[in-house]
């Protein structure tokens, strides 16, 4: 009864009633990873991958550009719950379905990113499939779901490993279109974790926090929750805001957590977690693993 509880609790958050079944087979395909990638072992615990969701989606909103696509061709401001179902949907296709399926799903979404294009209010054009735009949400998502793994998952995970995690999700974002060259041709794509940091940290200067900036912050902070989830559903989202980077809290105009209160939302975070990762023991990641032989 408990887990039955905690498994609708878990996928209400996201509003997702998706099966796992189908991503059994066929028998054998690792997909486009496979079990020993360390993107298998980052995207596989639910309750971290929700948090470095929350707080990529903000990091996000702080490109204005980034942010326009978005605004002008997402539902996310009637319909939050859906766009985090079928974006966590699109992870989980992409990181544990067979060969097929995955690359089918960066096809699918590259092709309505082709067809996507706007002006901001200040009069600057863009296109959704702008590889600089797609770079900015590739290092704040892969980084947010890393760092959230890092924290509540595994503080002891090497440096390699998570450069080894960098370099996989790279794979992704290049079948989307996102393709980073200098003058010269060479491949600038970060793969590395000190890559990746000072990739960020070249958009500061088009970084602002701004009204609409500010509305999808207070969206995210008063998520839609359902009453019977409601305590699980504020513990994500603390901690989603927890797991920005020390930077991006003044631009927020926001003070940067303690240590204590970033201690006391871990603590939370881990006497539930137990029981959430044994609820989705019926999820994605464990068919992929029965697909493949392996067996808990």
């Amino acid at each position: 009864m408990i887990k039955q509880l905690i498994i609708h609790q878990v996928r209400s958050i996201v509003n997702s009633g998706k099966s796992p079944t189908e991503f059994l087979y066929p028998p054998g395909d690792p997909g486009l990873f496979g079990p020993d990638s360390v993107v298998w072992k980052v995207h596989g615990d639910f309750m971290s991958m929700m948090i470095g969701g929350i707080s990529s989606l903000i990091l996000q909103a702080l490109h204005p550009l980034a942010l326009a696509g978005v605004w002008d061709h997402s539902s996310f401001r009637e319909d939050l719950k859906g766009r985090l179902g079928r974006t966590a949907f699109f992870i989980a296709v992409t990181t544990y379905g067979n060969t097929e399926t995955a690359t089918h799903a960066i096809s699918r979404v590259k092709k309505i990113h082709d067809s996507l294009k706007g002006v901001h209010p200040d009069g600057r054009a863009y296109r959704v499939s702008d590889p600089h735009l797609l770079y900015w949400v590739h290092l704040t998502e892969s980084y947010s779901f890393l760092n959230a793994h890092r924290i509540y998952v595994n503080p002891t995970i090497s440096e390699s490993d998570q450069n080894q995690y960098f370099a996989e999700m790279s794979k992704i974002s290049e079948g989307l279109g996102c393709i980073i060259i200098d003058e010269h041709g060479n491949d600038q794509f970060a793969k590395t974790l000190p890559s990746v940091n000072q990739a960020i940290e070249s958009y500061f200067p088009e970084l602002e926090y701004s009204d609409r900036s500010k509305w999808v912050v207070d969206l995210l902070e008063n998520f839609p929750a359902d009453p019977k989830n409601y305590v699980l559903s504020r513990l994500i989202i603390k901690a989603g805001f927890y797991n920005l980077p020390n930077w991006a809290y003044p631009m927020m105009n926001r003070p940067i957590p303690t240590k204590f209160e970033r201690q006391l939302v871990n603590q939370s975070i881990q006497l539930i977690a137990k029981p959430v990762r044994w609820a989705m023991t019926n999820g994605v990641h464990t068919h992929a693993k029965r697909r493949m032989g392996i067996f808990d």
